[in-house]
Parts: structure tokens; sequence; C-alpha cells
């Protein structure tokens, strides 16, 4: 199972190799027993896997469609909702919650034959760059046991680095699948906004958040959003446009696309990071790829904006933690306002009270305007200078992170370096276009680096084009 891809197990599957029964068995006892090592997965759903392999095993046996994951072992971020499965958001104050219906995207992964082997660990409510922000323990990145994975999808990037699944699914705000990947040494890709559905997805930003796959190769990320992706009527935010067969195309050719590379990226790139980045860019060229400078003039504004609009949309999205309908309810409380303020007080962690506070300032009588709004008028600026460069380069190229992974602890009472820490992603995710982290080596001391591909919106195609000739080079 771990040198598995999804179009292997597929083909396994339907040459009687092995049955999906055997190899969810496998994945599991793997999993349960390398987990320790990371702390990457928070719940394992043996029950569950084991009757969706029984399916598959049944389809198979029938001569029916299997579906494009069948047998395929899904690791799912414990911000999405997964029925009769508890899901906590990585928060005290979900640690008992058991959703009563699933997510758009699991109810579409497990129909094409896609085995929930569990649920991840994350930071709390989708809210850090390192995965520190659990409140059942950090995940440790497999490719350095001291280092942090990147976040706030870290357990989701971990397993597949770890091997303990050979998908994942992850959410991204503001750069939560992409730096963790890069982190990883996997392949992590944040679709265009509203290419997949967000119901069921726990909101932290409602206007950011996406739902997107993790895997160790471009093919197989590329199939799990095929299956994701469409519109849902529950999701009004989901956009109706078609879903291509996105692997029909990967030949590894992407001669005579023009590149651009954002000159306000490179300048906060140093070290070996930058060294790299340079040397993918030369493969590039190598691939028959023109490359050449860009402008991106609002990115220095980008991590302020970002900050001010996803604070406040979390700021209401998680007024409904209350203790009134679900979750914690404080027991030593005597009035209303004190079940209200201590449920909350105990349930939530420092982060999430922290992004809560600035949330509710910047949304309050007075400031309203001085932040919020004008930070939605840079995100205008932002979208637009993508819009510009899409005029005349098919994809960016840059960086993910400004920096390879991080040890555990090293920035964990620095929030604003933390933060810094998105400084390439965020970018991306305000103007709602699909990006992807793809390995393009690794440091001296063995960690991971990923390089970013953004394209314009609904894209997804061209993306992986280019990912996977980069990949195959």
């Amino acid at each position: 199972m771990t040198k598995q891809s999804v179009q292997g197990i597929r083909e396994g599957l339907l040459k009687k190799e092995f049955s999906a029964v055997e190899l969810t068995r496998e994945a599991l006892v793997f999993a349960e027993r390398e987990n320790p090592k990371t702390n990457a997965f928070l719940l394992f759903s043996a029950e569950r896997a084991m009757a969706t392999a029984e399916r598959v095993d049944a389809k198979i046996a029938a001569g029916e469609e299997p579906g494009l994951l069948a047998g395929v072992p899904v690791a799912v971020k414990d911000v999405i909702l997964t029925k009769g499965l508890r899901t906590t958001c990585g928060s005290k104050i979900l640690e008992h919650y058991i959703p009563p219906y699933d997510a758009t995207a699991v109810e579409r992964i497990e129909a094409a034959g896609g085995v929930i082997l569990g649920k991840t660990n994350c930071d709390e409510f989708a809210m850090g760059s390192s995965n520190e922000n659990s409140a059942f323990g950090p995940v440790r990145n497999p490719a350095a046991l001291d280092r942090v994975p990147g976040g706030s999808s870290g357990g989701s990037a971990a397993a597949v680095a770890q091997r303990t699944a050979v998908v994942s699914l992850g959410s991204d705000t503001g750069g939560s699948i992409r730096q963790p990947a890069s982190f990883c040494g996997v392949v992590g890709v944040t679709p265009t906004y509203g290419r997949v559905s967000r119901y069921g997805l726990v909101a932290f930003a409602s206007s950011l958040d996406h739902i997107g796959p993790f895997a160790r190769n471009v093919r197989d990320v590329a199939t799990v959003l095929e299956v994701m992706a469409g519109r849902d009527p529950q999701d009004s935010t989901s956009a109706d446009m078609p879903v291509p067969n996105y692997t029909a195309h990967l030949n590894g050719n992407a001669r005579g696309m023009k590149l651009g590379v954002p000159v306000e990226y490179m300048k906060h790139a140093t070290g070996e990071t930058a060294e790299l980045i340079n040397q993918a860019l030369e493969e590039l060229r190598k691939l028959g790829c023109e490359v050449r400078d860009v402008s991106m003039p609002a990115t220095d504004y980008a991590v302020s904006a970002y900050y001010i609009i996803a604070t406040a949309e979390a700021s209401s999205n998680l007024a409904r933690f209350d203790g009134a309908r679900y979750g914690l309810r404080s027991a030593s409380s005597g009035t209303l306002g004190d079940m209200y303020r201590n449920t909350r007080g105990e349930g939530f962690g420092a982060e999430v009270k922290r992004r809560i506070m600035l949330g509710t300032y910047v949304l309050s009588h007075g400031y309203y305007d001085a932040y919020y709004k004008k930070a939605q008028k840079v995100r205008a600026l932002v979208t637009r200078d993508f819009t510009n460069a899409f005029q005349s380069v098919d994809a960016i190229v840059a960086p993910v992170s400004p920096f390879p992974a991080f040890r555990i602890g090293e920035k964990v009472d620095d929030p604003v370096a933390m933060y810094l820490s998105d400084i390439y992603t965020i970018t991306g995710s305000l103007a709602g276009i699909p990006c992807m982290s793809v390995p393009c080596g690794t440091t001296k001391e063995g960690l991971p680096v990923g390089l970013q591909i953004l394209c314009n919106h609904f894209h997804e195609q061209q993306m992986f084009r280019l990912a996977d000739a980069f990949e195959r080079r």
C-alpha cells in the first residue's frame, strides 16, 4: 500500500491482484502503527472503511464500474464533516461533536470508491501555519520529526508524506494546503474558489475557504479533484462550470507555455529556498517554457488585507459556538451570559481567541471603513494584478514559502512571524484562483521545498499540465 498510486490500486483491483478489503485492512494496520510518530491522525474509522471496501469489491465482482478512486485509502482533515464520525476541528469546543451528515466532498469521494481511513489533525478551526495550534497536540513532519508539517492542513499533508494514506483532503484559506505540501514534500492543490463545494466544511472565512487534495504525484491530485469538483445545489457559491477530464492530457509536455515570475515574490526569497526555486525555473526553461518577470504591485499589502478579511469573517462564523446548540457547554455558569463567556473561554485556544478579537475589532463601529472596507479594496487590487499578469502569461510560478519547515516551537510565540510564512500563498487565496505546490527539491538538511504554480480562474487543467511536465523532468 505504501508504494501504490490511485491508478496502481485501480489496476490491481481490476486484475484481481488484491481486494479492496485486503488493501484497507493493511492500510489501517499500517496507519495505526505509524501514527504515534507524527500524530497526523486524530481518529480512525475502521468500520466505515471496511464497509466501503466491501462495496467496492462487490461492484468489481458484479462487473460494475467501481469508481475512479476504487479502494484508495483517503484521509480527511478534521474540519470536513463526516456523518457519524467525530469532527473536532482540532478544538476542545467540538471534542465530542458527531455530525449528522457528510460534506459533499466526502460523499463524492466515497461514491467514487474512496475509502475513508480517518480524520487528520489540524490547527484549531484551520487557524495556523504550523499545526501547533491543535488542541490535541502538534503534528510532526515525516521529513524531520523535530519540524512542523505546515498548517493548517498539516495532518493531511503528513499522512500522505508518511504514506499512511494514498491521498488526503485538506482545506485552504490562505495557503493551508500549499504550505504543508511544500514542507512535507508532497503535491497539494487549492482549486478555484467555487470549483469544489464547501457544504460540510466548517467555516473559517467563507469567502476564502476551499477544499483541496494532497497526493504524492500530480496525476493523483488531478483525479481526486475531478471526483470532488462540480456544482452543488447545497452550496450557493459553488460554480456551475463543466469539470474536464484533468488527467486526459497529462503527457509531460509543457513546451510553449509562457510563465511569469513575480519580482515582488522573489525579493523575499533567500538562501536555499531561492536557490531551489531558481533551479526549478531553469528546469522549466529546458522543458520549452518561456519564463519572464511580471510585476504584482499589491503583493506587499496582501498579508495585512488577508488577516483583516479572514479574521472578520472568522469572528462572524465562530459566533455559533456558544454552548447553546452543540459542542462544549461550560458546567460552571450561573447565567446565560456566563455560559457564553465560559464556554468560549474554555473551549477556544489562544490563536482562535486572538483572531476572533481582531476580527471583532475591525468590524466594530468606527473601524469598519478604516480597516475592513480598505482591506476589501486591496483584495480587488491583488485580483487585478493577477488579471493583468494572465493577459501575457499562461501561469505564474513562485515559491510557496520563504523558508522550509521550521522547528516545532520556533515561531509559536511570535504570531506576526508565523503570519508572514504565508506571504506567497495569500495572494492567490485573495484572488480565488487555482494554485498548487509541487516538490522542487530539498535543502542540504533534507527539508522539502515546493514550487507554487498559479493559473487563471478555472484553468486547473493548464496548471496540472505544467506541474506534470515539471514532475517528470
